[in-house]
């Protein structure tokens, strides 16, 4: 932002202070630790310096990624769930708001209870007529847990994480999606299954929004999406076959 000043030491000079993005970026930069903003202590901020993941390890773990749909019932710790959504908040935010939410469902009596709000929820517009394409497969997923509590939305998974930030943000949405991307990736690598469920997102966000008020989503924040998290009940041997990736390069004269 152009706001620090070198005199005898590098400052923000208090009509530039509104302008500061507060992205900690002089603090990290800084080889002696000589910087501190906000009050932080660069003594408290761990090494930059360390070993990082492979390129290849990494590509292979991207493109061996699954969406799951068979979970152990097995709850995960809370700590462990904790840990990772700690290490998720670190993902990029529009305009440095790290302002992004996540309600997370750690037991099982509060998932059945949520569960039972979607699936009644679904259960009642169907027989209203309410659900219109593309939504209104919901209908038969409804019919075929009650008459056979055969579970093919929330696929018996332990817990559940939303991820909203307040409207007010530059890009409240968009921020929520980049955190679960992150979250994602990090529970891939300590063997945690997730899925990416835009049907529960949709019912507790539009159909029946009364579920999300029951569950605390704050009334100024937008919800980006809801994942699926535990152990997954499944191994896979192989990764899959791309189709192929899409790219037009941008050739401007």
């Amino acid at each position: 932002m152009r706001i620090i000043e070198l005199n005898e030491w590098p400052e923000i000079t208090t009509e530039k202070e509104a302008y500061c993005l507060k992205c900690q970026h002089c603090m990290a930069v800084c080889p002696t630790g000589s910087l501190s903003i906000e009050d932080k202590n660069p003594a408290e901020s761990p090494s930059a310096k360390f070993e990082k993941p492979n390129a290849t390890a990494m590509a292979q773990m991207i493109k061996a990624r699954r969406s799951t749909r068979h979970f152990k019932k097995e709850q995960l710790d809370k700590d462990t769930i904790n840990h990772l959504l700690e290490t998720a908040s670190y993902a990029p935010t529009g305009h440095n708001d790290n302002g992004v939410h996540f309600s997370v469902v750690y037991d099982q009596q509060s998932m059945d209870r949520i569960k039972a709000m979607v699936y009644s929820s679904i259960k009642t517009a169907g027989e209203k007529a309410r659900l219109q394409a593309p939504m209104d497969f919901l209908y038969s997923l409804q019919q075929l847990w009650e008459k056979e509590g055969s579970d093919r939305l929330f696929w018996e998974a332990p817990h559940l994480v939303i991820a909203s930030a307040p409207n007010n943000n530059v890009t409240p949405y968009e921020d929520s999606i980049i955190a679960l991307s992150y979250l994602e990736l990090l529970a891939n690598t300590n063997g945690i299954g997730t899925l990416w469920n835009g049907m529960i997102k949709w019912v507790i966000n539009d159909l029946n929004p009364e579920i999300r008020q029951k569950i605390g989503i704050p009334e100024n924040h937008t919800i980006g999406y809801v994942m699926l998290m535990g152990k997954p009940a499944v191994k896979y041997t192989r990764m899959i076959q791309s189709d192929g990736i899409h790219i037009k390069p941008i050739e401007l004269n």
